[in-house]
């Protein structure tokens, strides 16, 4: 077993409230991603499941049970730094094998713990190097298998990979969704970067100042977002955001433009609202009756696409084009827009609006 649960956890590190009633429910075996902006509490709150930081309120329950006031070694929990914290004097064997020789357990076992967790993360050759004869990534790797060597309730990771290079970042992402099939016990990751917590994740909590924002798979939390900030935090490049009101059974925009009210739109008449649009949901192929007209503000090649900025009045859209894309800076044009894939959010409170059915 290796659930984790955490309710209302508060925590104020003088005058800043780093956890303002995060509540979160972590399934056995899941690979659970927290996500959010530097400063969002996420940190704070794996330290919190860790028992490494004094609560000022909250509960946190492993497997069932009250673990609040646990010590660390009692939760039976494996972490994993941004830092590594490897031993500097130490060889890679003798670091992976430390929590195991603090348990006391005979050579032999240990040696065959060693040896089936080097396998698993491909670093036999580097049993007996120390760290100074590493690479970052080769150091990440031996702190990961300091961890999987045992095996503890779950898995802790507070942003694993920050310090590795794009190209280490890519290969360590599948090595860990590799690993977790592998041993089938729960991860708890904390990470800022959201293609790691959309490819990694079963499940993602989205934090901002120390409030949970959204739970979800990532295809909920990508495709569903519970409000404007989630939408603008996840997704790459950023959601672009037009002011609107629904009137009968169109929407208007403030900037004059008009489109077809989404067929599964709630709103009432008047309200308010912010139309979410991501760049693979708009097209500047003319088709349809859902068109704004805007002019080209920018291009931006990418080698397999084109990210063209149009400029709707005073705001902006982004939008996936073909590489091949032609056009020139202040080319008038319409935008194509997938509006069973749009968002809308009510402007003064930053929430979705419902919608009468799920779209396919």
């Amino acid at each position: 077993m290796g659930t984790v649960s955490t309710s209302g956890l508060r925590k104020a590190f003088g005058d800043v409230q780093a956890l303002d009633g995060v509540t979160l429910e972590i399934p056995d075996g899941s690979f659970f991603v927290v996500l959010g902006p530097s400063g969002a509490g996420k940190t704070t709150t794996l330290r919190a499941i860790a028992g490494l930081e004094r609560l000022d309120a909250g509960t946190v329950h492993l497997d069932g049970r009250d673990a609040t006031h646990d010590t660390p070694a009692a939760r039976d929990l494996a972490m994993v730094f941004q830092s590594y914290a490897l031993y500097p004097r130490r060889t890679a064997y003798e670091n992976i094998a430390s929590p195991l020789r603090a348990r006391r357990m005979p050579s032999d076992e240990i040696a065959t713990a060693v040896e089936r967790v080097a396998g698993l993360l491909h670093i036999e050759r580097l049993l007996k190097r120390r760290p100074a004869q590493m690479s970052g990534g080769e150091m990440q790797r031996v702190a990961l298998a300091r961890a999987l060597v045992r095996r503890p309730r779950a898995f802790l990771m507070d942003e694993p990979l920050t310090n590795l290079d794009l190209k280490l970042r890519v290969e360590m992402r599948t090595e860990l969704t590799r690993i977790h099939r592998s041993l089938g016990g729960t991860f708890v990751y904390v990470t800022n970067d959201q293609v790691e917590a959309l490819s990694m994740a079963d499940q993602i909590a989205v934090l901002r100042d120390g409030q949970v924002q959204q739970v979800g798979t990532p295809s909920e939390v990508y495709q569903r977002p519970a409000n404007q900030w989630v939408a603008g935090f996840v997704g790459s490049p950023r959601i672009s955001l037009l002011s609107c009101k629904a009137s009968g059974d169109r929407l208007v925009g403030s900037e004059g433009w008009s489109l077809p009210r989404p067929r599964w739109s709630t709103a009432e008449d008047g309200r308010p609202l912010l139309l979410g649009l991501r760049a693979e949901d708009l097209s500047l192929e003319q088709r349809g009756a859902a068109q704004l007209p805007g002019e080209i503000y920018g291009l931006e090649p990418l080698g397999d696409r084109t990210l063209v900025d149009v400029k709707v009045g005073s705001e902006m859209l982004k939008v996936k084009a073909r590489a091949t894309i032609g056009g020139t800076l202040g080319e008038k044009l319409q935008v194509t827009v997938d509006l069973d894939r749009a968002h809308l959010f009510d402007a003064d409170t930053g929430l979705a609006v419902p919608r009468t059915r799920e779209m396919s």
